[in-house]
């Protein structure tokens, strides 16, 4: 997938969204709200906003259910209902409300309309992952799941899908202690999100990595992503926390 490389439109949103500006993106797209593709891009978007800012649900609802509107084929219902499920997903993730029952469903719904070998599986196979480590507690699941999705992001070029299958599986090995093998992902997951200039994923990439080194390599990548964190004005919100600097003991 070329990121930033298509039409002047899917580049110019592109650009807005990998500088954390979902909502200027997604006004680029409304008046092509009839156009399924359109429209799930559009949503896609706004939902992304609430995971970084927490802000936005109203407006990301109303984009999906414009979405599932137009929706006409098996593809672009399951399309729709994956990102349904992204969307309690991380409401239920960030306290919001509770929605994992309706995200399990939403994913499950999905699967049944995408055909397995389908490009947007992948993409399925990973937020199936999200839901059973951080809603199921099940890492052994999500790690057959991010797996799948990194096999078939790699088949279909999925760069920035195979940053976030990097980042998540680089996850996992450092939680088991797997130092080497976290350090790897955690390494692959940053070079191509600064390839791609994905600027707003770059700074939880700089954490991530420092999560997985010692001084005084960790405190120059957390440096970097405070950095960058604060240029980008604070998102996403939820990393603030790991940046905060630990007091000495």
């Amino acid at each position: 997938m070329a990121y930033g490389r298509g039409t002047p439109l899917e580049s110019a949103v592109w650009r807005l969204r990998s500088r954390g500006c979902w909502t200027d993106a997604a006004e680029l797209l409304t008046s092509r709200a009839a156009d399924p593709a359109a429209a799930l891009e559009r949503a896609a978007l706004l939902i992304e906003r609430c995971l970084y800012t927490e802000q936005g649900w109203p407006e990301a609802e109303d984009a999906l259910r414009g979405a599932e509107a137009v929706a006409r084929t098996d593809e672009e219902r399951g399309a729709a209902a994956c990102e349904r499920g992204y969307l309690a997903y991380a409401s239920t993730l960030l306290g919001v409300r509770d929605r994992a029952d309706e995200a399990r469903s939403a994913l499950g719904r999905a699967a049944a309309l995408i055909h397995p070998e389908a490009p947007r599986r992948a993409l399925l196979d990973f937020r199936r992952g999200l839901v059973a480590q951080n809603l199921g507690d099940s890492p052994q699941a999500a790690r057959a799941a991010y797996r799948r999705a990194h096999e078939a992001a790699t088949a279909h070029g999925d760069s920035l899908l195979l940053s976030f299958t990097w980042r998540h599986l680089a996850g996992l090995a450092l939680r088991e202690g797997e130092l080497k093998e976290a350090r790897h992902g955690f390494s692959e997951s940053l070079r191509i999100r600064e390839e791609l200039g994905y600027l707003v994923g770059t700074a939880p990439a700089l954490a991530s990595l420092a999560a997985a080194e010692s001084e005084p390599e960790a405190g120059r990548l957390r440096a970097e992503a405070a950095r960058l964190f604060r240029l980008l004005g604070g998102v996403p919100t939820w990393l603030a926390a790991q940046l905060t600097p630990r007091p000495a003991i």
